[in-house]
């Protein structure tokens, strides 16, 4: 009988209790895959250094972990990555990975939670299922953390799928890529917005989202805004928390299997 795994692969996070909302992933993918062993895998070093070095658990690379799988035995694997887009992260992922793909009997992959255009659509549609009601002088503002890959169109699209689904007023904005803050406080000054809600569009609400989005320091999304005279809400939940987030991760191993 083949031994089976399935690696669960994400950026990872130092903050525990944001690693909660990967568990919760973590746990459905496990619950739709009973047959296959479940294990972990980070692709941020500086995330499993520092984890080792403050909490003494030992998190693995993809490709410390396909060693250890290939060492035990197993012949099919199946990798499911929890990063938002295909950027530099699940890139990073892939090429680790790929030194092994003659090396088991099976080896699938799973695409990150931003894909296709099913997957903008259920996300968007959830996220608007949870939202509150916005009036007329109310913006819902996410920040995504952003990249210099071509993979941060992802964001853009992201924006406009919820004008798509009829939400005039949610923006989505990023740390470290385009649409920057400066666009959205555009945008809210042109809609006449008095109020903002603050909410991170990333697997887990951890350091971006509890310092760069939250935090107090003047330089945060949240003292920017209320400087520029905004009455701030803030969100910290991050998308791991939503049933349909884990739901589409699980979709997508599914289509990888097949």
């Amino acid at each position: 009988m083949n031994k089976k795994a399935i690696a669960v692969i994400s950026f990872g996070t130092t903050y525990p209790k944001a690693r909660l909302a990967i568990e919760r992933i973590e746990n459905s993918l496990k619950a739709a895959f009973p047959d296959y062993d479940f294990f972990r895998a980070f692709t941020s070093k500086m995330v499993i250094n520092k984890i080792e070095k403050e909490e003494n658990i030992k998190i693995p690379t993809p490709e410390q972990l396909m060693i250890q799988l290939l060492s035990n035995g197993y012949e099919e694997v199946l990798c499911q990555s929890l990063h938002i887009m295909a950027g530099f992260e699940y890139e990073k992922m892939l090429h680790q990975i790929f030194k092994f793909e003659d090396k088991f009997k099976k080896l699938s992959i799973g695409m990150p939670m931003l894909f296709g255009e099913y997957d903008y659509k259920h996300i968007c549609s959830e996220l608007l299922e949870h939202m509150p009601k916005l009036k007329e002088d109310e913006a819902y503002v996410y920040m995504g953390h952003g990249t210099e890959h071509f993979a941060n169109s992802a964001y853009s699209q992201v924006e406009n799928m919820f004008r798509n689904l009829g939400a005039e007023h949610v923006y989505v904005g990023t740390v470290e890529g385009f649409p920057s803050l400066d666009y959205i406080i555009k945008r809210l000054k042109k809609h006449n917005i008095k109020k903002v809600i603050l909410s991170p569009f990333m697997i887990v609400a951890g350091d971006h989202a509890q310092n760069d989005l939250a935090g107090d320091e003047d330089d945060s999304w949240k003292s920017i805004l209320l400087k520029e005279g905004y009455e701030v809400e803030i969100n910290l939940q991050g998308l791991g928390d939503l049933d349909a987030v884990c739901d589409l991760f699980c979709r997508h191993s599914k289509i990888a299997l097949q």
